[in-house]
């Protein structure tokens, strides 16, 4: 297992303000949860692998779109798995009804012998910056204040932040 991921934070402006593409994780153990569980379009990769190359097919493997950037690199984020994710950031579109991501297997229902298919990422979608931080995975909000302030943008910090 790969301690290290890569992926794409996609982000356009809509009627003067900032938003970010997230994804949503597939499978049965997310399917009721919503805050604090969305994702920027991410997945682990060798070391010797290029990051922004990985972050590029991961991004395309969960989506289905591609992006084509310039793309600038955003701080890696140490997790609290130990795991270091590097994100790369760039401006762009897509309709999130256009989702197209691949699959795993998982035994379902647990120890029952059966696999059944999910999707990687069951969910796309726009959010402001500020729904954003309230959608993402805690370890990843960092992303999303980088991303403010590289752009300029307000509300880039949490409440309570300083």
């Amino acid at each position: 297992m790969s301690n290290q991921s890569a992926g794409l934070l996609l982000f356009r402006r809509r009627d003067g303000r900032l938003e970010v593409l997230l994804v949503h994780p597939g499978g049965p153990f997310y399917a009721h949860k919503d805050a604090g569980v969305w994702s920027v379009p991410k997945g682990e990769h060798d070391p010797a692998e290029d990051p922004l190359a990985a972050a590029q097919r991961e991004f395309t493997e969960e989506t289905g779109f591609r992006a084509t950037g310039p793309f600038f690199p955003l701080t890696p984020l140490k997790q609290k798995s130990g795991k270091l994710v590097q994100a790369f950031a760039c401006e762009g579109d897509a309709d999130p009804q256009q989702l197209r991501s691949n699959t795993f297997s998982l035994e379902w229902p647990p120890h029952s012998g059966n696999l059944k298919e999910f999707p990687e990422v069951d969910q796309a979608a726009w959010f402001p910056l500020a729904k954003a931080m309230e959608k993402i995975h805690p370890g990843q909000v960092g992303f999303l204040e980088e991303l403010a302030r590289l752009l300029g943008e307000a509300g880039g910090e949490r409440e309570g932040d300083g």
